[in-house]
């Protein structure tokens, strides 16, 4: 049997993690462990479970530690914002932060890559459409919508829509979101009627949640559908409007791209997204 080389971490590692509470159930440690394998990088990317009390120590602790950065996840989006020491545009648009990167002299920099990775995600994934294209219909109002809709709305989309079952939610939103952004009535076909873009930003459709119910009929044929959900890859909304002929995007694109930025930073890398890296992180994710 041919011996297996061990990958062994040197004094000078580069250091990165993602953290979150839970954190095991995200597939960041596969996606950057294939770019760090892949480019021979002297690093790693962990998981870093931390309770939300915990949340501020353990960020400075990161960066004094000699980590480079990392990303957050559910439930500490909005609240590290107040332990960074400077937001990007991006984070400060979102009201929320995905991605740290430590400075040199300690600065802790907060961003949000999840709107950005969205559209250059569907960029990919249906390179005819352009945000330009017209109206995009946003469901749901949480943090998700927030970074998909601002990202399009800086993309030249000339108005988003956004429908969510507390419709308070959604003016907040639209407010915080400010020109281009407009609430629907929910139970009413108007915004979808005129939609070049629909995307499902919350967990309806996701494995072990109730599917989301949508009147398909209602979108013009030449309109893209999207999910951010990505478990299952091809959610029950993405097969139906296949089936009608539509374009769509799967969450796998998003979560992919919205990466690079933070790879970039930690690792001094400019990562590709492919095919390979798309086979290799899905690994276990059902594809219905």
């Amino acid at each position: 049997m041919t011996p297996v080389e061990p990958r062994v971490l040197s004094g000078t590692s580069k250091l990165a993690g993602i953290i979150g509470w839970p954190v095991k159930q995200s597939r960041s440690p596969r996606l950057h462990g294939f770019w760090l394998a892949r480019h021979g990088i002297d690093g790693a990317y962990v998981p870093l479970p931390v309770a939300p009390e915990n949340l501020a120590t353990a960020v400075r602790a990161l960066r004094d530690l000699g980590f480079r950065g990392g990303n957050v996840t559910i439930p500490h989006k909005e609240s590290v914002v107040s332990v960074c020491d400077r937001l990007e545009p991006p984070a400060r648009r979102a009201g929320a932060v995905n991605t740290l990167v430590f400075e040199d002299d300690g600065t802790i920099v907060g961003t949000n890559t999840d709107g950005l990775g969205f559209v250059s995600g569907l960029a990919q994934a249906v390179p005819d459409y352009a945000p330009a294209d017209g109206p995009a219909v946003l469901l749901g109002a949480g943090g998700g919508a927030r970074a998909v809709a601002a990202a399009l709305l800086d993309a030249g989309c000339p108005e988003v829509i956004l429908y969510n079952r507390t419709k308070a939610r959604a003016e907040a939103l639209a407010a915080a979101l400010g020109k281009g952004a407009t609430v629907g009535e929910c139970g009413s076909n108007e915004g979808l009627a005129r939609a070049a873009l629909v995307v499902n930003t919350t967990s309806l459709g996701m494995s072990g949640q109730p599917p989301l119910e949508l009147p398909l009929e209602a979108l013009p044929p030449s309109a893209v559908v999207a999910d951010i959900v990505y478990v299952p890859r091809t959610t029950r909304l993405l097969a139906a409007a296949a089936a009608r002929g539509h374009r769509t995007m799967g969450g796998l694109a998003m979560l992919l791209h919205q990466a690079k930025l933070g790879f970039r930073s930690w690792f001094g890398v400019e990562p590709v997204v492919d095919e390979a890296l798309e086979r290799f992180v899905a690994g276990d994710i059902p594809e219905r």
